[in-house]
């Protein structure tokens, strides 16, 4: 059983990304999608990233709204700026 709180830094631990705020800042500026690309299906992401990914979103368990988070992160610069 994972015991992990939900964060995203945990969730790129996980990843096995670099979880310190820079490097998750650095990720998300570095990293931006098109509106038509899922987070799951970003080239980015390795086999194993894709669908871990897919797995905790779908299964709508404590980590989708860290994963929507990241998804909202990662789509910044298509939404409309207010």
């Amino acid at each position: 059983m994972d015991l992990t709180t939900p964060s995203l830094e945990a969730l790129f631990e996980q990843l096995g990304l670099e979880s310190s705020d820079e490097a998750i800042e650095n990720f998300i500026r570095e990293h931006q999608l098109p509106d038509n690309v899922k987070l799951g299906d970003a080239p980015f992401w390795s086999a194993g990233q894709s669908q871990l990914l897919k797995e905790k979103w779908h299964s709508d368990d404590e980590w989708a709204p860290i994963i929507d988070e990241l998804n909202a992160d990662l789509h910044a610069d298509c939404m409309p700026k207010t």
